[in-house]
């Protein structure tokens, strides 16, 4: 294998056969000690929230690629924190995905003019650029298409798709009695065709999550979940 990619929750390494392996750390994003799946920087390390992780990724993953929505997933080894994926092409040099059904983090951080805590928000997207020296900037389908990182089309289809894996997500979790207030999702193309498919992980340390009014940590959350699956 050889090292591709050093990122802050997992590693990418390419494999001979022309895929990828991700290998899964024990590191979440954060500040000051404090979980946020929004941060851009490693806040804390959690001892293993990697095959945690991987275990819910593999779990949501295998479940979306039975329902025929394109994803880069192959499979998993949770004994060596690592998943197997399809080669993908970023979107410039990668973006993230956003679906919000309540106003906390960064959304209240920016409309709290506006918006009240907590306020219940209509499956809404918004997409910001990787890009760890700026804050990761949000950014308009205008300023992706002007900028040659996304045609409108392809945009339409990432937005449609966002929301479709949030709510399969979200009504799952409802099953336990919990709530999904944010979750953030990838994508990528892949394939012959350049399909748009989503990419990287689905884990408690990529949404927010509460039960009864009660934030769920990360490993607490994927514990809820798999725990009949």
């Amino acid at each position: 294998m050889e090292l591709i990619y050093k990122g802050k929750t997992k590693d990418v390494y390419a494999l001979e056969d022309g895929n990828y392996l991700l290998k899964f750390k024990d590191d979440v994003t954060g500040e000051d000690g404090v979980f946020d799946p929004g941060a851009n920087t490693v806040g804390l390390t959690i001892q293993g929230i990697g095959q945690s992780s991987l275990r819910l990724t593999s779990y949501f993953f295998s479940k979306l690629n039975e329902m025929g929505i394109p994803t880069h997933y192959i499979d998993s080894d949770i004994s060596s924190s690592s998943m197997t994926v399809l080669p993908a092409k970023m979107f410039g040099k990668g973006v993230e995905v956003i679906c919000r059904y309540r106003a906390v983090g960064s959304f209240l951080r920016r409309y709290g003019l506006y918006a009240k805590k907590g306020q219940a928000l209509d499956s809404y997207v918004e997409i910001t650029l990787k890009d760890d020296h700026r804050n990761d900037p949000l950014i308009t389908d205008e300023g992706l298409e002007m900028l040659g990182i996304m045609k409108k089309n392809e945009y339409n289809t990432l937005v449609s798709l966002t929301r479709r894996i949030s709510k399969i997500i979200k009504d799952q979790l409802a099953t336990e009695g919990i709530e999904l207030y944010d979750i953030k999702l990838e994508f990528g193309k892949v394939g012959e065709d350049q399909h748009i498919a989503l990419i990287d992980e689905i884990s408690g340390g990529n949404m927010r999550a509460y039960k009864d009014g009660e934030y769920i940590p990360p490993l607490k959350l994927e514990e809820l979940i798999l725990r009949r699956s």
